[in-house]
Formats: C-alpha cells, structure tokens, sequence
C-alpha cells in the first residue's frame, strides 16, 4: 500500500510530495518496533512522548513520522490528534475490516462482559457466525484467543477483526472500555449497535471525574447507527433524551420504556420475566440471578430486535447461554452450602450481585472481597458499605494489591464496613480467607468470592502469583475432606 492509501479518511498537512508513489511496509506507535518503510506515529502516553523518538524513527528508516507537533524531520505529518489517527492507519493497513462485519458494541461499568455473550449466544442460536472480543478472551466462532485488554490497541484491534472476516464471521459482539473510547482506539470504527449499560463510579484514578466517565463511554454512540439504552440509570435517561429517535430504551420498571421486564421471579438456577414491547410479549428464562441480569438480558434482546431478529430466536439465545466465567459462576460443592465467583469490583457491583443472591439465598450471604491497589482510593470505604449493608458477613481480604501496602488498602474499606453492624473478620492473605471461610460456611450458606471473577492470577508488590480462586476452592475443599475423620 501507498502513503496516500494509507492516509485515507485522515485530516492532515505535510510537506511530503508524491504520496501515492511511496510504498509503506506498516505502521508502528512503538519506538522499538520501527522498520524501514513503516510509518511511526507519535502518542504521548503518562511516561513516554513518541514525539521525543521522532528523530530516531526516521534514522532507522521510517518513511513517515505522524505526529501532532512540529518535530523538524522533512517526513512528518502533522494531525490534529495522533492517537486517533493511528486507529485510521491501523485501519487502513487491514483494510477496514470492520467495514466486512457488522459490530455490536457495549459499554457501561457494569455488565458488558455478560452481555456480549447473551448477544453471541442469541445470533448463534440465530444460525448467525460471530466472533467476540472482551474482558476474559477473544473468540473466533468457536475458537477461543488469550484477551490481554478489554478492548485492544488499534493494531491488535484491526488484525483481529481480519481474522474474523477471513474466518467468515458475520458479527462481532464487542465490550467497549472507556479507556479505550477516550484514547481513540476505535476511531475508524462503525457500529450497528451501541448498548449502554449503567454507569458508576469506577476508573476515577485515570478519568479523574464522572462527567469525563461519562463523556468518554458517549463516545461509542457518536459511532454507532442504533442504540440501546438502559433508562434505569441516570445516565442512560441523559443519553437517550440526547440521542432520540436513534435510541430504543429499556427498563425494568418504567412502562414508558421500548422495552420493559414484567413478572420477575428468581429461583437458585436462575430468572425468569416477560419481555414486553411495542406489538411483543415474550417470555424469557435465563441461567443468570438477579434484576441486573435481567437488564443485561434487554440490552442484548434490544440490540438483536434492531438487527432484525425474533422474539423466538431471542428467547432461544438467552434460555441457552451456559453463562460466563466468573460472573456469578457457581463453583463445585458437596458441602451443604454454594460457592460463587463473581466479578463484582465497584459499590455497585457488590450491591447488585449481594442484592441478587438474598432473594433467594435459604442460609447466610457470606461475601470475601478486596479492593484493588494503584486505583481510585475513593470507592474502597463504598465498596466496604455495600458489602456490610446486604451481607449476613463480610471476609475482607486483598484483590491485586500491586504496589501498594495491603493494610493500608484494608484500612481504606474498613470505615465502610464500621457504618453497619454486621459482624466481619479482615483476613490480608485472600488464599487464607478464603479457606477461613470455607471453614467456617454453614449448611444453607452462600458464600460469595468477589472482585477476581475469571482472573487467574493476583498482582503483588513484586511479582504477579498464579491465583485461579477456581483451582484454590476446589484444591481447599479436597484437603477439608482428607482432614475430616
């Protein structure tokens, strides 16, 4: 491909002349990774400004150096925003396979994980090829890929959606960080469907306040054709009131919504509720607990009605999703009571997961959690009221401390925990809590394992462990028996 090629859909300026006769090998955001030939764009991250390798790119023999400052080099090309504009190249140097598939995209705090594969479910049970790209893996219709983001760098991003489409992919299901909204990765990009879950505070160490929260999650629907909003939240209600016609609203309660949930029961295997709609009733079973889950199953039965599905094959996607690891994942037990591995890392998302397992839960909620290091100290003492306010007894423990003091993380969610009188114990080492706690569970117990979720491994001062709670429940259980008499 050419320089020019390369460009297409960029605003930019440049003293170059001749772009359509310069043959480009690549392109590159990475200092190390320069070839000749390639193009190097220059991002400033938080520690390194690609602008300063400049220079250096051009020595090793880069035939375009893109940057947003003048950088004195007879290659440059100046854009208004480099980032957005490697999400263009990296585009272009693919082809724009986006453009081959049709992408349903998912935002929000919580829920995106479990969404996209209530949506994949649903388009496989519509005989639809689909790939996914998200928080646990990637998969390629039934071939599963290692996920390293969220939502990947541009790079990675576009050369996963070509395999997509040379494996015949129709669609793609994808979960859509804000990270990644804000720093432009999908630039380039174009989305039969946004979904819009809910939004609460999290990622304010790199966001610093909600209205950029905010502001970056809105970014996905500027590129999104239809939207699916959740008007439960404030934020969903502002959104689709500023999107209009191109939105279709779901609720739970609000009969004024596109979509409302009637006749809501919950049983240990799952819930059951009517969908309803304008000319549509349905009725719905899914294998996941709790009225968050059933927002979840609207928003992927919203976005697949606007992709011209039916209300049978919806029902049919959503009854047969086996569920998703780590999101309130029942564990193997024989011990009289249940164990469940959930993802829950914010206030929010322990209040709904807690909420969710007391209305059926026969026995005591027991709820083990942490709060992570290096990020927004602010939600810990939140995150330690909810667990107190709807757990029977809360196991604080460590999550991935990283660099920080375990103790002092503790210390952070402890004031949260004092503002109620359920009885706790603070136990750092998360392996010794968790075997505490399988100690001391009771007949009818559930015992909720929060914050990890799927994550198999655990992020210390000096070194990342192994840590699959998965393997250490079952590991835990079989010496409870070698020990009994």
């Amino acid at each position: 491909m050419t320089l020019q090629e390369y460009l297409k859909d960029i605003s930019y300026t440049t003293d170059l002349t001749g772009l359509d006769q310069i043959t480009i090998t690549g392109v590159t955001n990475d200092s190390r990774q320069i070839k000749k030939g390639c193009i190097f764009v220059c991002i400033k991250g938080g520690k390194f400004d690609g602008h300063d390798a400049a220079a250096q790119a051009a020595a090793h023999g880069a035939a375009a150096v893109v940057a947003e400052r003048d950088v004195g080099l007879p290659c440059q090309i100046l854009v208004e925003n480099s980032r957005s504009a490697y999400a263009i190249l990296c585009a272009n140097h693919f082809n724009n396979p986006s453009r081959r598939l049709k992408l349903i995209g998912t935002t929000g705090t919580n829920g995106k994980t479990t969404t996209t594969f209530l949506l994949k479910s649903i388009l496989q049970a519509a005989g639809r090829k689909v790939g996914l790209m998200g928080t646990i893996h990637n998969e390629i219709l039934d071939m599963e890929l290692p996920a390293k983001y969220t939502t990947p760098d541009p790079y990675q991003l576009h050369a996963m959606l070509d395999r997509m489409a040379e494996a015949g992919c129709e669609y793609v299901v994808m979960e859509v960080s804000s990270h990644a909204l804000d720093q432009h990765r999908l630039d380039g990009c174009e989305f039969e469907v946004g979904i819009f879950t809910n939004l609460t505070q999290d990622h304010l160490d790199y966001h610093k306040t909600m209205e950029n929260y905010f502001a970056a999650k809105k970014r996905l629907f500027s590129m999104s054709r239809r939207a699916v909003i959740n008007v439960d939240d404030p934020h969903g209600c502002q959104l689709a009131e500023e999107l209009g016609d191109k939105a279709l609203t779901v609720s739970l309660d609000r009969n004024d919504a596109d979509l409302t949930a009637k006749n809501i029961t919950f049983d240990a295997r799952g819930t059951s509720f009517i969908l309803v709609g304008k000319n549509m009733i349905e009725r719905i079973r899914i294998g996941q607990p709790g009225r968050f889950s059933v927002s979840n199953a609207m928003g992927a039965a919203g976005a697949c009605l606007l992709l011209g599905l039916s209300t049978a094959e919806i029902a049919k996607g959503l009854r047969d999703c086996p569920g998703v690891a780590g999101r309130a994942e029942v564990l193997p037990c024989d011990e009289g009571y249940t164990i469940i591995r959930d993802y829950a890392h914010t206030a929010d998302g322990l209040e709904k997961m807690i909420s969710a397992l007391k209305e059926y839960a026969t026995g005591r909620v027991v709820t083990l959690f942490g709060c992570a290091g290096n990020r927004d100290r602010t939600k810990r003492a939140q995150m330690g009221e909810m667990a107190a306010k709807y757990s029977d007894f809360v196991i604080l423990t460590s999550d991935n401390p990283r660099d920080e003091d375990p103790i002092r993380i503790i210390n952070d969610a402890k004031p949260g925990l004092d503002r109620y009188d359920t009885p706790y114990r603070i136990i750092p080492d998360r392996y010794e809590a968790i075997s505490w706690a399988l100690d001391n569970a009771r007949p009818g117990d559930i015992l909720l394992l929060a914050g990890k979720g799927h994550e198999d491994y655990q992020v210390l001062h000096d070194e990342t462990i192994y840590f699959d709670e998965k393997v250490v429940v079952r590991e835990l259980l079989e010496k409870r028996k070698h020990r009994k008499p």
